[in-house]
């Protein structure tokens, strides 16, 4: 039996591994990533504007998701309104937050000292002091948060490279259907300079992780809210 080269079985190791790659690339680029961008929204949508957009007009990033509550606007607003750490949570994966020590305790109920939420009050993400500043309020329809480094309207604790800046909206809105469902519309803008290091971290890391966390928020305030309605 002829030995095999092992030259040329490290290089068909490497070409298939390569190839491997480039197709998860591929499957993620034209495949995973437009779906988890829109994911639950419906065309429409994705395409009207909303209140909050043109504080970012061209963002790098910009995703639309939705879901269906089988309630009232006046029903879900509240758990909206206590979004934060130390208030209502973020009806998401506590145990994944908290190992990244963000101390998140989601809340089943509606908390009536988390009820006063006023334009300029910082909605809390970490017990470290990172707030993102209330931009929009329209009660029982649009709630937007906006951030921007350059402007000193994030939490003093977000620690940029220097030339480095971040901005962000984050806006939850309700539309009430017909049939007296509610659809709550969740829109992230953000955009910041060009660099790899940055494309890296926010289309590698932040992109995904994101989606991960808002869907399981969208599904468990449409939990929440048609439980206690």
């Amino acid at each position: 039996m002829a030995k095999k080269n092992p030259i040329s079985c490290l290089a068909s190791g490497l070409a298939a591994g390569l190839a491997v790659s480039a197709a998860a690339v591929c499957l993620y680029v034209y495949v995973v990533r437009p779906w988890h961008l829109r994911w639950g929204a419906e065309d429409d949508e994705i395409q009207r504007d909303l209140p909050g957009d043109d504080f970012i007009p061209n963002p790098k990033l910009n995703t639309t998701h939705a879901v269906t509550i089988n309630a009232a606007p006046s029903q879900i607003w509240p758990w909206l309104v206590q979004l934060g750490q130390g208030r209502g949570g973020f009806y998401s994966y506590d145990c994944l937050e908290n190992m990244a020590g963000l101390d998140i305790q989601s809340a089943d109920q509606i908390l009536p000292e988390h009820q006063d939420l006023k334009v300029g009050d910082g909605i809390p993400l970490s017990p470290d002091g990172f707030d993102f500043p209330v931009a929009i309020l329209e009660p029982e329809q649009a709630l937007v948060l906006y951030g921007d480094t350059r402007q000193d309207t994030l939490s003093e604790e977000v620690v940029m490279n220097p030339g480095d800046y971040m901005t962000a909206t984050w806006g939850f809105y309700l539309q009430e259907q017909p049939d007296g469902c509610t659809r709550l519309v969740e829109r992230w803008r953000a955009d910041w300079n060009e660099s790899p290091q940055n494309s890296f971290f926010y289309r590698v890391f932040l992109e995904p992780g994101a989606f991960l966390m808002e869907r399981k928020m969208l599904l468990g305030i449409k939990e929440r809210a048609e439980a206690a309605s």
